[in-house]
């Protein structure tokens, strides 16, 4: 059961890539912008396409091809909420406001599809998402969850099944219930990203991939600088989220990457697929360090869920992430893995995103914890709305604080795995 270990450029997403963009180089030279967008993933592209059709004049660059970073490697879920539980966002600014920040992930979701079918983005859109129990306390804690929602937060969208009925959905012994999200979806996010970049090329936004930003300088206008070019912008956009690197250090000490694996099957039969996902939804588990799958369009199992710290790939990777696939599917004990890929996703301390403000006319978005591929549309709408003068959604999000991970450039990895390892453990019991 050989498989191809990808980078960005040879996943199973970049293998049926479905939008086309215009043939286009590295920036040479010297360009004066409205607005300059610094990364190529949703965030980015997002923004990009809100603020071209507005009238903006937009330059977006990107270091590597459009889509490079998570939002071209990830699981592809959409669903409403942020990477934290709701209680940390109440703590901070009370149940009014919390449940703003709610409704506004409901809306990042329901923008996705509006995005999808606006712009008519071929990228798999599928309704269907599940939470999936392991052990009692699972239970527990996803029926105050749901009992929490619906009273506090007004959202009547999960539901809970019991195991029977969660069978029904998952065709697996491992589960004790779960909830079905309704409003939750899955997509092929690297398709959605390039659709999102297609669409603001359309708008008028200047796309450069292959542009890998060296130098910020604050100012009116402010300088972007790449190793063949410079932008001069009235406002900037960071985008760069976990690929943000030494850019920004007052940015990158709030933000931890952390790699995140994805296994493919070969091609599934139809009765394969009933055995597995008769309905086709996306699932995660409730663990801290948790699982997620749905299937392709192709019908092949996309499994996920390994992480490291220090961006190297986990020994005995590919063989670990089977053996878990088929203890929950024993359908699937011989089928062979045809890829498997990584990539980053950038962590906060308190798992909220991470919005704010640099020099007045830096604006960031980062930090979506591992649930960002519908948030992050909104949050290019968010950014595109405070440039223009509307900043009253951007700002809410924006008051959520933000500590820097502790322990420095050397320290700070080897205490999160400190901390990671005893929730592991908590998983385990």
């Amino acid at each position: 059961m050989e498989s191809r270990m990808t980078s960005a450029e040879s996943s199973y997403y970049r293998d049926t890539i479905a939008v086309t963009l215009r043939a286009s180089s590295p920036l040479a030279g010297e360009r004066r912008v409205d607005v300059c967008v610094i990364g190529g993933g949703v965030t980015g592209c997002s923004a990009a396409l809100h603020l071209a059709e507005r009238g903006y004049r937009v330059a977006l660059l990107e270091a590597g091809p459009i889509g490079f970073g998570a939002s071209g490697r990830s699981g592809g879920q959409i669903l409403p909420g942020l990477g934290t539980d709701m209680h940390t966002i109440e703590k901070q600014l009370g149940l009014e406001d919390a449940r703003a920040i709610w409704e506004l992930s409901r809306e990042a979701v329901a923008l996705t599809a509006e995005l999808i079918e606006r712009h008519h983005i071929p990228c798999d859109f599928t309704r269907g998402y599940l939470h999936a129990a392991i052990k009692p306390r699972h239970v527990r804690e996803m029926r105050r969850w749901q009992d929490t929602m619906a009273q506090r937060y007004d959202y009547h969208g999960l539901e809970w099944l019991e195991p029977e009925r969660f069978r029904e959905r998952v065709v697996s012994q491992a589960y004790l219930g779960g909830l079905d999200d309704t409003e939750g979806a899955h997509l092929h996010p690297l398709n959605y990203t390039l659709g999102l970049a297609r669409a603001a090329e359309q708008a008028g936004a200047e796309l450069y991939p292959w542009s890998r930003v060296t130098k910020l300088e604050a100012g009116s206008p402010a300088r972007v600088t790449t190793p063949e070019g410079e932008i001069q912008a009235d406002h900037v956009v960071v985008a760069a989220n976990a690929y943000l690197g030494r850019l920004l250090p007052e940015l990158e000490t709030r933000i931890m990457p952390v790699a995140n694996y994805i296994i493919a099957t070969e091609p599934l039969s139809e009765t394969q697929t009933r055995e597995l996902l008769p309905r086709n939804d996306a699932v995660s588990d409730a663990n801290f360090v948790l699982d997620y799958y749905r299937l392709s369009a192709d019908r092949r199992l996309l499994y996920g869920g390994q992480v490291s710290y220090t961006g190297r790939e986990p020994r005995g990777l590919r063989r670990h992430m089977e053996l878990k696939m088929a203890q929950l599917f024993p359908v699937l004990r011989d089928v062979s893995i045809d890829y498997r890929w990584g990539g980053s996703v950038a962590i906060t301390r308190n798992r909220a995103p991470h919005f704010g403000r640099l020099q007045g006319n830096i604006l960031f978005v980062q930090g979506y914890s591992g649930h960002g591929m519908a948030l992050a549309g909104l949050s290019g709408k968010l950014l595109a709305e405070a440039i223009a003068g509307q900043a009253e959604r951007f700002d809410l999000f924006a008051r959520l604080r933000h500590a820097r991970f502790p322990g420095g450039a050397y320290l700070r990895t080897p205490l999160l795995v400190m901390a990671t390892s005893l929730l592991k453990l908590r998983d385990q019991l």
